[in-house]
């Protein structure tokens, strides 16, 4: 038992301090979440500071819930205040107002045309169930797969990664490899391991229409939504596989593989890393996107978002790479740079080159055989 007498009342408030600042982070992460799905950042984007009143009448909604929500808004410095009241005047007045600056808006509003959007990761909580299961997985070690967490998983993925998908992939990630626009552009075979909700593979398809492209992912949740965007983009080079990156061809067949955020959530990596070794040509470019860490868990304390990173191994990535017995289980930070050289090489692979693009979250490398 805990001798509070002995504890500085000074360390305690600050540690408790710390504690409630998650609770609280739990909840603004719930209003953004309403605030996103509600379109209220859309409808604040470039309006100025606006009353409740004002933002009523913009989206239909009710005005006492909408300032509630701007309240706390403000509280979580997301929105700025305006207050029209005198500053003597303990009461808030009904003509205060309310603004999303244009750096909100990136971040918030923004999802077309800002690779800053982060509100798409705000898809609400894990549900309940969910997190029964997950207490489970720690006492049999035994986690969830991607399938076992359902469509929200597929669905949370796909807001996050659309920005960067929309806005840096086709205009500036795919010139900078050796190659590989060229062979795009005259009509390559493509492969997608990891595919999920197939954002990444629709942008490629509708931007080379002579390519032809293939997306596996085990999870059913993800392809339907892959195969859901194709119809309606009217895509008829793009096919989905449910399965593993371990049913891609034995034989040399893609010119170009991509797995986007996805080796470290994998039960047997190493397995997946030598089927893509097989089935890509020998003039082929794997290309690899994953998290930005470092080998040592001291080096990697210097990210500021390494609480986040590791909640999102445990409720995902780690779980996903345990949903199965014996899996490697690398997680959110376990494919860094020097395990990600040490199991290509170790596939086969001969060339292994780090590109850094200026992305805060992850790192690229452009493999070949």
């Amino acid at each position: 038992m805990t001798n509070q007498t002995t504890i500085d009342p000074d360390e305690l408030k600050r540690f408790s301090f710390n504690v409630w600042s998650y609770k609280q982070g739990e909840l603004v992460s719930l209003m953004v979440h309403i605030g996103d799905r509600l379109g209220l950042y859309k409808a604040l984007d470039g309006a100025g500071p606006v009353t409740p009143a004002e933002l009523a009448e913009r989206t239909g909604l009710q005005e006492r819930w909408l300032l509630e929500w701007l309240r706390g808004q403000v509280a979580a410095r997301l929105l700025d205040f305006h207050p029209q009241a005198a500053p003597d005047q303990d009461t808030p007045n009904e003509e205060d107002r309310f603004e999303l600056t244009p750096v909100g808006a990136a971040v918030l509003a923004d999802e077309e045309g800002s690779l800053a959007f982060a509100a798409g990761a705000f898809s609400g909580a894990t549900p309940p169930e969910t997190v029964d299961k997950l207490i489970d997985a720690f006492k049999t070690g035994v986690g969830l797969s991607y399938e076992d967490l359902g469509p929200n998983a597929a669905h949370r993925t796909e807001r996050m990664l659309g920005p960067w998908v929309r806005q840096a992939l086709v205009p500036e990630i795919l010139p900078a490899l050796d190659g590989v626009t060229a062979k795009l552009e005259s009509g390559a075979r493509v492969a997608d391991v990891g595919c999920g909700g197939g954002l990444a593979l629709a942008a490629m398809a509708q931007a080379f229409p002579n390519a032809e492209f293939h997306g596996y992912d085990p999870s059913a949740h993800a392809t339907a939504r892959c195969e859901d965007k194709a119809r309606k983009l009217g895509l008829d080079n793009l096919k989905t596989f449910t399965a593993g990156g371990e049913a891609l061809p034995d034989a040399p067949t893609y010119d170009f593989i991509i797995t986007f955020d996805c080796i470290h959530d994998m039960t047997r990596p190493a397995e997946v890393i030598a089927a893509i070794h097989r089935a890509l040509k020998p003039d082929g470019t794997w290309l690899i996107k994953d998290i930005r860490s470092q080998p040592s868990f001291k080096d990697n304390l210097r990210n500021p978002m390494l609480a986040m990173f590791y909640g999102f191994s445990v409720s995902a990535c780690m779980s996903s790479a345990l949903s199965e017995e014996g899996g490697a289980g690398l997680g959110t930070l376990g494919f860094n740079p020097e395990v990600a050289e040490t199991m290509v090489r170790a596939a086969g692979f001969t060339r292994f080159h780090q590109h850094d693009f200026d992305d805060p979250s992850n790192l690229y490398y452009e493999v070949r055989p």
